[in-house]
């Protein structure tokens, strides 16, 4: 029984030793095989110490500075993992120009400069097209202008139908009621009432839109010939200066009586003139 409990401990023991053997063994290969890849991983980064030493002792040149590192980056692996971009840092430097870039803001600086002319190649195609729209306008204008050609045998149509309050007279005074005295008289006063259209006498140009204090708010217009009419009396006008109207045109309203007619009564004070003397408007109206 002691024999056999004897070799079962022996046994255990001899275990437990090749046990342990190999376990220290294993860690032994394990940690030889990995100081192996570390020594081939810093072979690519070494630092040659002693070249650095001489060329500090002899100061450093350009090909000394060349050597050392060549000495320092010997063995390094063509592909970085640093991601190193050099023209990248070379380009955003200060002291080193970019080609790129000034050719870029050469480009740029022509582009602003094509652009520029273009706009103002447009803006005088612009101002050429203005004119030529302008001169067409007025051409237009122009050609839709009546002409006025009234002459010595013309005749007009009456402004409005009434009796003749006031005759014209030029060679001898003739009475006024409401001023109570005689005066000579460039035109002729024709009975109305208040709010009664007025109608052009004959076809003609607006030349001016007056007030006067005898015949109130009044118009008169280019005939032509030389001659020229004036409507006075007036309320509510029609025209305005510079537009054409033709005979029969409706071109206001009567208006109430200024004072210097308030006993005439309401009317309408028409007037006709040759190269600015009057002119007798009966011989002219049928």
């Amino acid at each position: 029984m002691r024999r056999s409990r004897r070799r079962g401990l022996v046994k255990e023991r001899i275990l437990m030793v090749a046990s342990a053997v190999l376990v220290l063994g294993s860690l032994t290969a394990t940690g030889l095989w990995l100081g192996r890849d570390n020594s081939n991983q810093d072979e690519g980064y070494v630092v040659d110490l002693s070249a650095i030493e001489n060329n500090a002792a002899a100061g450093l040149n350009d090909e000394s500075s060349v050597n050392l590192a060549e000495n320092v980056t010997q063995g390094a692996s063509p592909a970085d993992d640093l991601d190193y971009d050099p023209y990248f840092q070379e380009t955003n430097s200060q002291k080193v120009e970019n080609p790129d870039e000034s050719k870029s803001d050469s480009m740029s600086e022509g582009t602003s400069q094509e652009s520029a002319s273009d706009d103002k190649k447009n803006q005088e195609t612009d101002e050429q097209e203005e004119v030529k729209e302008e001169e067409n306008t007025t051409a237009l204008s122009t050609a839709m202008q009546p002409a006025l050609t009234f002459s010595d045998s013309d005749t007009m149509i009456w402004p409005i139908v009434g009796n003749i309050l006031i005759n014209y007279s030029m060679d001898k005074t003739i009475y006024f009621p409401t001023l109570q005295q005689y005066k000579y008289n460039p035109a002729i006063i024709i009975q109305a009432n208040e709010g009664d259209l007025i109608t052009a006498a004959t076809a003609g140009k607006v030349s001016s839109v007056f007030t006067d204090p005898q015949i109130g708010n009044g118009i008169t217009m280019e005939l032509g010939g030389g001659y020229e009419a004036t409507y006075g009396q007036l309320t509510n006008i029609l025209v305005s200066e510079g537009s054409y109207v033709a005979a029969g045109d409706v071109i206001a309203e009567v208006a109430a009586p200024t004072k210097y007619y308030s006993v005439e009564g309401a009317n309408v004070y028409f007037k006709l003139t040759k190269d600015g003397e009057p002119v007798n408007p009966l011989t002219k109206l049928n």
